[in-house]
């Protein structure tokens, strides 16, 4: 996948929750669709059979003699290495007891460091770090490919904090307990053993887990079905069971607040990707919060916020999707519903997520696909609003630092803001609640020379007549005369946003050689609210296809490209959506990149943790569901004797997200079939598909490479 590095568009995250792996498929009865037997490339799904993996470094090298062949593949490697491994990317920081932690990879630490600071020093261009764990050191100390996965650290003492380490970069993770003053994991301390687990602080000695506890644990998505409370010399296995969910859950978790004053703990079943209940433990039982199946519920202080996907009759009154609500949580639990409107949805602006400082909620608000910052704060009447002056238009990102653990947090109504744009490097930027005025603190360098390029929005008329916005980065002196080597990268799918982003590899290796980026904000995304997500879902996936193919055909219709200029890209999602495109409209595209992809629909929910997808694609053991599926499945419906588009197809061994095997058996199913395919397959990375930035710009120069043997002006 087209790396954005160090932006927060997901090119390639399929949302998932965390979970324990399922390497090898279950067998069922399948109430439709094919049947195992009619797959002659099934063997491909056993991911470290020696047949397959055969295969694979088969393949492997024959895309690398194809693509590492060509002309400046050694400087296309180096250049995107060094923007990977520049010392001048902002390193992000979160806030725990006084300190900001953050997570940094450069040349000389593939794997990283985990290591802390205080806001005086991160001031500074040069801060002075402490280091905590060094990933590379460790990994060679225990000959593991550990990948950084993550750390729960412990307040407000913040001494002890739980590591999780994923091995090659998997979602899977062995979590550790490791202590902060001595910089050492705690010698008989906490383990959990590999598996797509979760852990929660109670206290010290003290900790909610949800893991993989052996059979029946886990869901039929292979993600944890109980959590359990573990305490400090315990064996894990006799860790009491305190909450629990169906098998046919996606997963279980529990969430521990330690708000002076406003402690308390949830647990939340996720019945489905989109649906959650959730109880709250008061005394020795838990009782149910009233809410919509599919409205995320979060407790913040004395508030219980709601924000819904669907409209919410209560009484006279209905409370429209995509609107916050809050109330203060004695009132909800009494069984009022005394809720007043953060937000609420219009035409055009739609809330895209939300912070919580000591005392107040920023709101990130997109205004056709442009952020805007809002603040929202209880006066003890009623709730006030105002809009926090930031850059515009862009990308905006922000995430408050109060840590409620700190007494007298002087950092209680901070706020970190991230802004960027398509031709903008971020700037990270302090801000205050109740105060205007955001102080620049670090500044990415800029990677590629912007003024020579314009941002554009445009629209496409969908099959339906739905008009579907994109971004066109292009040259300032392009030519519209159809010979411009295009790129249009989409995702469409689990309520994400394609909002810009600055990508110094794509500026460098495309935009600068000639090259024109677009980004679709086609509907199965989140760009117009839960609706634009809603109108894409399950039976109605051929729009977010149909929306896809609007804008290659607007982009053709403008003068900016034609099909023997045009390549797609996307990945996880993504990937299903170029591979259903490709084999619908053939004649229309000349490339497909297509990565870490889902393409077999008749299978899916056996794979990995496909089953906890089903909420948005559909049930394919379900005949009414299959009848759909089966009319867009990119493996059952690709054919011979059709003229294709050149595709390569890359994934990862370690990818426990998405199985590999949908990759494996196109690419092999489409070489039967003749077709021009290339198939690159990294050992390591996870659904990321590179654990290091060595892999990435390696994986990455692969895919330019490749695209621009296909699409450059002949």
């Amino acid at each position: 996948m087209l790396s954005n590095q160090g932006m927060s568009a997901p090119h390639s995250a399929a949302p998932a929750p965390a979970s324990a792996p399922n390497s090898s498929p279950p067998s069922s009865p399948r109430a439709s669709g094919p049947s195992a037997a009619d797959d002659p490339f099934l063997w491909l799904e056993d991911v470290l059979g020696d047949r397959a993996l055969a295969w694979v470094r088969e393949r492997n090298a024959q895309s690398e003699a194809a693509i590492e062949s060509l002309p400046r593949h050694a400087e296309r490697v180096a250049r995107i290495r060094a923007i990977l491994d520049s010392r001048e990317q902002i390193p992000y920081v979160a806030h725990r007891g006084g300190l900001l932690y953050n997570f940094w990879r450069d040349q000389d630490h593939p794997r990283g460091l985990w290591r802390r600071t205080t806001l005086t020093e991160f001031r500074k261009t040069e801060p002075a770090w402490e280091v905590l764990l060094d990933v590379d050191a460790l990994g060679r100390q225990e000959g593991v490919n550990w990948v950084w996965a993550g750390a729960t650290v412990l307040g407000p003492e913040n001494t002890r904090a739980m590591v999780s380490l994923s091995k090659g970069g998997a979602d899977a993770v062995v979590i550790r307990e490791f202590d902060l003053g001595r910089r050492a994991f705690v010698p008989e301390g906490y383990v959990l053993p590999e598996a797509k687990g979760s852990v929660q602080w109670v206290d010290r000695d003290t900790l909610f887990v949800a893991t993989d506890f052996g059979p029946g644990s886990t869901t039929d998505s292979g993600y944890p079905r109980t959590v359990r409370r573990w305490r400090r010399g315990q064996p894990l296995a006799e860790a009491v069971t305190v909450f629990e969910g169906d098998k046919a859950d996606v997963a279980v978790g529990v969430s521990v607040d330690r708000t002076p004053g406003f402690e308390r703990v949830s647990f939340e079943r996720a019945i489905d990707f989109y649906r959650t209940r959730v109880e709250l433990q008061q005394g020795a039982k838990s009782v149910p919060i009233d809410k919509p199946d599919d409205a995320t519920a979060t407790f913040w202080r004395e508030w219980i916020v709601l924000e819904l996907r669907s409209d919410w009759p209560v009484g006279s009154t209905t409370w429209r999707r995509g609107s916050l609500l809050a109330q203060r949580l004695q009132d909800h639990l009494a069984g009022r519903h005394a809720f007043q409107v953060l937000f609420e949805p219009t035409q055009t602006r739609f809330l895209s997520g939300w912070t919580a400082t000591r005392s107040a909620l920023v709101l990130h608000v997109l205004d056709n696909v442009a952020s805007r910052l809002e603040e929202r704060r209880f006066d003890g009447q009623r709730w006030i609003g105002r809009e926090v002056k930031a850059p515009h238009p862009g990308r905006l990102d922000v995430s408050a630092l109060h840590d409620p653990l700190v007494k007298d947090d002087p950092l209680g109504e901070a706020v970190m803001v991230n802004y960027a744009d398509f031709l903008t490097p971020d700037s990270l930027l302090l801000g205050r609640a109740g105060q205007d005025g955001l102080e620049p603190l670090k500044r990415r360098p800029r990677f590629f020379d912007s003024a020579a390029f314009v941002a554009e929005q445009h629209f496409a008329r969908s099959a339906d007549g739905t008009r579907v916005p994109y971004f066109v980065v292009r040259p300032r002196q392009l030519r519209a005369d159809g010979r411009n080597p295009t790129l249009l990268y989409g995702y469409g799918g689990f309520e994400v946003s394609m909002t810009p982003y600055y990508s110094g590899i794509v500026g460098s290796q495309w935009l600068e050689r000639g090259g024109v980026y677009v980004v679709a904000n086609i509907r199965g995304g989140g760009e117009f609210g839960p609706g634009w997500h809603q109108a894409a879902l399950r039976q109605q996936r051929q729009r977010s296809f149909d929306d896809f193919i609007a804008v290659a055909e607007d982009l053709v219709r403008r003068g900016l490209t034609t099909r023997e200029h045009l390549g797609i890209s996307g990945g996880s999602n993504g990937g299903l959506l170029v591979g259903a495109v490709m084999v619908q409209r053939p004649e229309l595209f000349r490339a497909v990149l297509c990565s870490v992809p889902l393409l077999d629909m008749s299978r899916y929910h056996l794979l990995l943790a496909g089953a906890s997808w089903m909420a948005e694609y559909g049930n394919p053991d379900d005949p009414n569901d299959w009848a759909v599926l089966s009319r867009y499945s990119p493996y059952q419906n690709v054919k011979a004797g059709v003229k294709m588009p050149s595709v390569l197809f890359t994934t990862s061994t370690r990818d426990d997200r998405v199985h590999p095997g949908h990759a494996r058996k196109m690419a092999a199913r489409m070489l039967e079939q003749e077709h021009p395919v290339l198939y690159w397959e990294n050992i390591e990375g996870g659904h990321g598909g590179a654990a290091d930035n060595g892999q990435r710009a390696r994986l990455t120069a692969l895919e330019f490479g490749f695209l621009w043997r296909e699409l450059a002006p002949r």
